[in-house]
């Protein structure tokens, strides 16, 4: 195998020489060839180039699932900016403290995107707001036609090309810095380990403001020649039509996708028969919700384990094989698993300990790996999670004898609700914010479609226990101005949180008493549109 740094500016560059005229990419607004690809992508890169976007600079990107970020990204691979993207579903402030945070220095996004944004640059200007606009008068258009009369230099493929901001465990979100080398190796991995090839047709509905899954998609799909279909629906009847009328081979969805598709009586089986390789990811997909999905299309669920760090997948179930319901896999080609103890020295098989990756003992396949380039400005975890030349994740898991990874908690204290990632000191963060405010504590209730909701126990101040005068729904409502939906817990107020000698709040007792209550948390929120593998 070829062991040079692999560039994301030359992608398409088998599939334009063998199949030029086969299709790339299907989308709400239209198909293309690899050759329409090509050219669309060039003309973006041309468009950003006469908007004043630079190699280096960061690029912010909001846009919805269809051609236009698809092609955006390949422009920006091109150039050599550094890609950004931010999930929709977040509140203002958190978009914009990601724009702050990456420096950003162009936001694209639609009409209403960029007007929202505007509205939020309190810490951070960008310098200039791209509305992607397809009618023929707007300046994006203008802007596409422009051609420069310089080609930019070739970006290195080990330099930064992304930033991929993951929930922070101190409450703000921690930016995982990508090259394009390693964007690029995921796909190639994943093709060699599923046998994937022209014939593929793999359907993906997550947002691709997820850089996981431009991973998983525009990266991976122009790797083995196929078509790559870009699904605008997360709706359990819009995930149906979209299978069945792209006749797709491959999806991959949240827990609670297939429980939709399990249990809506609106979605015919017939209507995923094209599948043959279906993956779970971004949580622990419970093992009633797998039986219900192969009982009604005849489908086995491959359970998946990944990292925003890596990027993307980590471990996955190899095709058609029934493991013990709780192992996520065997790990990819080029990645091997390191299971340590709290001073970093690797257990005994079958011994559970902090999940390390590193790189793969083949030498074939071993130099591919390499680390992520770290946290954007942030020095400190950086050394703290890449220490030893090995990617410390925080999770808790053990390797079994057939090499299938366990994964049994993920840092700790991870909230994972439908998919998406809730760290409960990011909620807490916005929940100390609001007036009359002690302290609080933030955990996850068991649900058996999302995996998880959001509950928040909240102690008050004296006058407030006393008073009665703070209105918890006051409180949520605060919460879902600055943090997305499905971040929004229900909220319980207490005059006083359990804590241990050193004042530190008691988790597991906090924990045990709220699903003690058997709540049914019917929230009323929208489900999470995010979180792929990892």
């Amino acid at each position: 195998m070829d062991h040079r740094p692999f560039s994301a500016v030359d992608v398409l560059s088998e599939a334009l020489s063998i199949w030029p005229d086969d299709e790339a990419t299907v989308a709400r607004s239209g198909r293309l060839t690899y050759r329409q690809l090509d050219e669309l992508a060039q003309r973006h890169m041309h468009a950003l180039i006469a908007a004043g976007v630079q190699p280096g600079d960061r690029v912010g990107v909001s846009l919805v699932n269809d051609l236009p970020i698809v092609a955006l990204f390949h422009a920006a691979m091109r150039l050599g900016v550094i890609w950004v993207g931010i999930n929709r579903a977040l509140a203002p402030p958190e978009k914009a403290y990601l724009l702050a945070n990456s420096q950003a220095a162009f936001f694209a996004g639609d009409e209403a995107m960029v007007e929202e944004v505007r509205r939020t640059q309190a810490e951070h200007e960008v310098k200039r707001f791209l509305t992607v606009d397809a009618a023929p008068d707007s300046e994006w258009s203008s802007l596409l036609a422009d051609v420069p009369s310089t080609a930019p230099p070739i970006p290195d493929p080990l330099a930064p090309a992304a930033i991929a901001y993951t929930s922070g465990t101190t409450g703000f979100p921690k930016g995982a810095v990508h090259s394009q080398h390693n964007l690029m190796v995921p796909g190639k991995m994943i093709i060699r380990a599923r046998d994937f090839g022209p014939d593929l047709r793999k359907a993906d509905c997550f947002p691709l403001t997820i850089l996981n899954m431009q991973v998983l998609s525009t990266l991976l799909v122009p790797q083995c020649g196929g078509t790559a279909i870009v699904m605008d629906r997360v709706d359990p009847v819009g995930i149906a039509e979209w299978i069945a009328q792209e006749h797709a081979t491959v999806w991959n969805g949240a827990p609670a996708m297939l429980y939709g598709l399990a249990t809506n009586d609106e979605v015919a089986p017939e209507s995923l028969q094209t599948l043959r390789d279906v993956w779970s990811g971004g949580s622990h997909c419970p093992q009633a919700t797998k039986a219900r999905f192969t009982k009604k299309f005849g489908l086995l669920a491959s359970s998946t384990y990944g990292q925003t760090e890596v990027p993307t997948l980590v471990a996955i179930v190899p095709v058609g094989q029934q493991i013990d319901a709780a192992a996520s896999g065997l790990p990819l080609p080029h990645l091997a698993l390191h299971i340590v103890d709290d001073g970093d020295a690797e257990v005994p098989l079958g011994t559970s300990g902090e999940i390390c990756i590193g790189p793969s003992d083949d030498p074939d396949v071993s130099s591919l790996y390499h680390l992520m380039l770290g946290y954007w400005r942030n020095e400190e975890a950086s050394s703290r999670t890449l220490r030893g030349g090995i990617l410390h994740t925080g999770d808790v898991g053990f390797v079994d004898a057939d090499g299938h990874l366990h994964v049994q908690d993920r840092h700790q204290s991870l909230i994972l609700r439908g998919g998406a990632n809730v760290y409960p000191a990011e909620v807490e963060r916005i929940i100390n914010e609001f007036p009359h405010i002690a302290a609080s504590c933030v955990v996850g209730v068991p649900d058996d479609r999302l995996g998880s909701r959001v509950a928040a126990v909240v102690e008050l101040e004296g006058a407030e226990q006393n008073e009665g005068e703070l209105d918890a729904e006051a409180l949520r409502a605060y919460c879902r101005a600055n943090l997305a939906r499905y971040k929004v817990p229900e909220v319980f107020l207490v005059s006083t949180l359990p804590r241990n000698a050193m004042g530190k709040i008691i988790l597991g007792d906090v924990r045990r008493w709220v699903e003690d209550l058997d709540l049914d948390l019917d929230l009323d929120l929208d489900a999470p549109r995010g979180g792929a593998a990892g």
